[in-house]
């Protein structure tokens, strides 16, 4: 680090070039905190976490005890250890006795991107309560089929308030918080929908990962989705440079040239077939295209095409999602334990080959990326192992926990990283540098 600062301090480093250099050098030290502890307010395993987006200072945890939790990450409440050691209790808790509380495990706990006086919960009494942090109330709930596993709302939306949920039901519905109903259904799973996620690079963009083993992308101003990944459809590697402007221009006059000419002649050629030609061959012509038009199935809608297509991503279902910040690429893990590196754009599977992982095949998992996503954070049993996106190298094993771990996040604004014991825990292990 000292040699990044003498750097900067001679003019050879840029602002930019320098903050990124020590935000991986911290990522990539990260070890168990001895100086700061957040005691868990839950009394069963831990679910979902996330710190608000906006100031990156409040923790909001869900637990399986049906209790959900509000941390304050950045002032402790005391100190213990004559000093040394910094206690995180609860702000608030929310459990079981509140009179609009859920009944049974809360399975997703998210904040409302823009603002922290609102946040949401999915438990698996098939409830999604929207809460006023201030006054701990349910402002609204929506009832859905089945249990619900996931909820996703989009950081980058301003024409929309829409809460994505993917339930034990086959459709993936999304709530509107604006009129307090559901805005519509997605069709197009085969089984339940465990995983949910949206765009980083368009609001009007969600992913989903299925029990039935499908990753499906949806415009949720078009009926149907328009996308299914295929695991069999790959790449080695990143995709290629883009060409220069230039050398595209000069690619296309080329084509274009080209593709004038040919049609010029093809047309000559046709010119002197018509005068040459007889009333028989007319009339062939004309059986051929009458019987072609006869043979010709009925054009389907994009969309509904792409809900008949059976491509799997992975051979289990798939527990998790993480799109990288600039929308390009796409992390997917599944219960067949295998972690799975995508190209959006061209819908392929990259081959990365990450290093042999263990995962929990029973729940959703909480995939966690570093903010130049050069990491994933991933829970693998008892421990969360850091990989290398690129090269599915194991960077980091973070050991702490004595239980099997649902969830982790990465604190992009203190470099910490936060996990949860996937069992009953009475403190939370919190990860720093």
């Amino acid at each position: 680090m000292w040699k990044e600062i003498g750097k900067r301090e001679s003019g050879e480093l840029r602002p930019s070039l320098f903050c990124s250099r020590i935000r991986s050098s911290r990522a990539a030290s990260l070890q168990l905190s001895n100086h700061k502890e957040i005691v868990s307010a839950h009394r069963g395993s831990v679910n979902s976490l996330q710190v608000d987006l906006t100031e990156g200072r409040y923790l909001l945890s869900g637990g399986a005890d049906a209790s959900v939790a509000v941390y304050d990450i950045q002032n402790s409440t005391h100190c213990e250890e004559r000093g040394l050691v910094a206690k995180h209790k609860s702000i608030f808790v929310i459990d079981k006795q509140h009179e609009h509380g859920h009944k049974y495990a809360i399975s997703s706990a998210i904040w409302y991107p823009i603002d922290t006086g609102l946040f949401v919960t999915g438990s698996y009494d098939h409830y999604i309560n929207v809460w006023d942090t201030n006054t701990t109330q349910v402002v609204m709930n929506f009832k859905t089929p089945g249990k619900v596993y996931r909820t996703a709302m989009s950081s980058l939306a301003t024409s929309h308030m829409l809460i994505a949920a993917g339930t034990e039901d086959v459709q993936v519905r999304l709530c509107d918080i604006a009129s307090g109903a559901f805005a519509h259904t997605l069709s197009g799973h085969r089984d339940g929908v465990m995983s949910v996620e949206w765009s980083t690079s368009s609001e009007w963009v969600l992913l989903t990962g299925g029990s039935d083993g499908a990753i499906r992308f949806w415009d949720i101003r078009r009926a149907g989705c328009f996308s299914v990944l295929d695991q069999s459809n790959s790449q080695l590697g990143r995709r290629p440079p883009f060409l220069d402007h230039s050398a595209m221009n000069k690619a296309s006059t080329s084509k274009s040239s080209a593709a004038g000419q040919s049609s010029s002649v093809k047309a000559r050629g046709l010119q002197r077939k018509a005068a040459n030609g007889n009333g028989s061959k007319q009339s062939t012509i004309g059986r051929v295209r009458s019987q072609v038009k006869g043979s010709m199935k009925p054009r389907l809608h994009p969309g509904l095409l792409s809900s008949q297509d059976r491509a799997t991503a992975h051979y289990g279902a798939v527990i998790g999602l993480k799109m990288t910040g600039d929308g390009m690429y796409l992390l997917s893990a599944g219960s067949d334990s295998r972690l799975r590196l995508w190209d959006i754009e061209s819908g392929c599977n990259t081959l990365v080959n990450f290093e042999t992982v263990r995962l929990q095949t029973t729940k959703p998992l909480q995939l966690s990326l570093t903010q130049d996503s050069a990491l994933v954070f991933v829970p693998c049993m008892a421990t969360a192992k850091a990989f290398d996106v690129w090269s599915g190298k194991t960077r980091l094993t973070l050991r702490g926990h004595y239980e099997n771990m649902n969830c982790c996040w990465f604190n992009a604004q203190d470099q910490d990283a936060l996990s949860r014991k996937g069992q009953a825990a009475l403190d939370e292990d919190n990860w720093s540098d």
